[in-house]
């Protein structure tokens, strides 16, 4: 479980992250979300006790990371997955890692069969591929057998089948009663995998919530009904989590709360004649880019626009989004 309270941190007059308060569960897939520069990094780099809180806490299961006794074994954790020495092999890499804190060598060669890496491990990672470097990390973040996993876009670089691998493997972690933190940009990636949503933009708190409760507040699965008798039709689908709206004297209603079979099937029982029925599925993107359309930082220029002198200013602005994301 992670625990934040009050978790603000400051780099002189900016305001990295803003009071955070959330928990993540054991048991579930959690998703982190947010836009380039609205605090990510920097909250999961506190988490793990690589930057201070300016004020408020952060625990692990407990305890702040650097009081627990094996670490490793009780958080395993994907930042960079290019923090490796280029020199040294996959295998030597996490025999290392496995020294340092007291993990059996058989747990490598398990974290290995795991990842994929069996026919690479004796090769430097330097010749990595992303997608291969991306694996490594992963296997060091499992190295511990830890009950809470925390992985910052973890997908990245990997191919079609090395994306249905984490996915699987996201999903098992949780079943298996353990904590599990995933920031990513790829919504459909997080829709599929994703119990919760910790939603942040600007270093404060958007959304703690499920992604079918963010995606209903955006709007859902709406229904448009067209009838020659839209006041009767309301009186007929009106219930409790329903919402219908429309114009007076239209013969367009939009519905809520009810699929176009259970509208169907109502009008049907009460002889209500229906002209059109027609769904809209909001995606988890669409309701992430509605929820945060007022905390977006860094904006690109409409395509075709010049940006003349501020070239250089522009692609700072981007590294800047990447650093703080």
């Amino acid at each position: 479980m992670i625990d934040a309270r009050r978790l603000t941190k400051r780099y002189g007059e900016k305001t990295a992250v803003d009071g955070l308060e959330f928990a993540v569960l054991p048991g579930t897939v959690t998703g982190f979300l947010g836009p380039n520069g609205a605090g990510k990094s920097t909250t999961m780099r506190m988490i793990v006790g690589l930057d201070a809180p300016t004020s408020g806490s952060v625990t692990v299961n407990g305890r702040h990371y650097t009081r627990h006794r094996a670490p490793l074994q009780e958080v395993g954790t994907l930042l960079e997955a290019g923090s490796i020495h280029p020199g040294r092999s996959a295998y030597h890499h996490l025999r290392a890692l496995a020294l340092t804190h007291g993990i059996p060598r058989r747990r490598v060669d398990e974290v290995i069969g795991l990842t994929g890496l069996g026919s690479v491990a004796g090769k430097r990672a330097g010749a990595f591929s992303l997608g291969m470097g991306q694996r490594l990390g992963i296997a060091a973040a499992l190295l511990g057998d830890p009950r809470t996993v925390m992985l910052d876009e973890p997908v990245n670089g990997l191919d079609p089948e090395g994306v249905l691998w984490i996915r699987t493997l996201l999903t098992s972690l949780a079943a298996e009663g353990r904590t599990v933190f995933v920031s990513s940009h790829l919504m459909s990636e997080v829709a599929l995998v994703a119990d919760h949503l910790i939603v942040i933009g600007r270093g404060r708190l958007l959304a703690d919530t499920t992604v079918r409760d963010l995606v209903r507040e955006a709007g859902g699965n709406t229904v448009r009904v067209a009838t020659q008798d839209p006041a009767r039709l309301r009186d007929v689908l009106a219930g409790p989590g329903v919402e219908i709206t429309g114009h007076p004297g239209a013969e367009e209603l939009q519905v809520t709360g009810l699929s176009a079979r259970d509208i169907g099937l109502r009008a049907a029982e009460h002889g209500i004649a229906l002209f059109e029925l027609h769904t809209r599925q909001v995606s988890l993107e669409e309701a992430f880019m509605e929820l945060t359309r007022d905390a977006v930082e860094y904006h690109g220029a409409p395509a075709g626009t010049g940006t003349g002198t501020d070239d250089g200013a522009g692609v700072e602005a981007v590294a800047s989004a990447g650093r703080q994301a």
